[in-house]
């Protein structure tokens, strides 16, 4: 990596769009990556849009503004796309990684898909009716990006969590990562 990688999350409140963006930047600490991770919170409650954000770098990261030019998109909620233009400032060689099943939407920059609702879903990685997709876009953005390396993730998550939640979201970040697919588009 030459410079900083800027990687915007978005998803719901409740999602752990945070927690993704705090995992992602503990793995790449673990690699000797400069890491910064924060968020930023609408209305503070259950299901409001939440935007999330990591820095990754070979250097020194002081720079906390938000991200408005990111490198990555990871959309954890495709419903967003309705309602909101998470693509917004997307650098132009940009690359967005969406939770989508079906046939795929037309968007701005290279495209990656990963089913990670029916993945949680099939696992039972639900809490409270939400399919929890949090640790699996991890695993869909770590193919994508190609760092911080899985082993790394794995690690994070078992800080994070413990018992059978962390097998669950280990296991569940290596089906992501495995079934993460790149769209061909054709934009006019």
């Amino acid at each position: 990596m030459e410079s900083s990688l800027e990687i915007r999350f978005h998803g719901r409140g409740g999602q752990g769009v945070v927690t993704a963006a705090n995992l992602l930047a503990e793995a790449a600490g673990l690699e000797g990556l400069f890491s910064s991770a924060f968020p930023i919170y609408g209305a503070e409650r259950r299901g409001a849009e939440i935007e999330s954000y990591c820095r990754i770098s070979n250097s020194q990261i002081r720079e906390t503004s938000p991200i408005e030019e990111p490198d990555v998109v990871v959309i954890l909620d495709p419903t967003l796309l309705k309602i909101s233009n998470p693509l917004q400032g997307l650098k132009r060689d940009g690359k967005v990684v969406i939770n989508w099943k079906g046939n795929p939407p037309v968007l701005s920059g290279k495209l990656y898909v990963v089913d990670a609702t029916g993945i949680a879903i099939s696992l039972n990685l639900v809490k409270s009716g939400w399919p929890l997709v949090n640790i699996l876009m991890l695993g869909a953005l770590v193919k994508v990006i190609g760092m911080p390396s899985l082993d790394s993730l794995k690690k994070a998550i078992d800080s994070e969590f413990s018992g059978n939640v962390a097998d669950l979201n280990k296991k569940a970040v290596e089906i992501a990562f495995e079934r993460t697919k790149e769209v061909e588009q054709i934009v006019a």
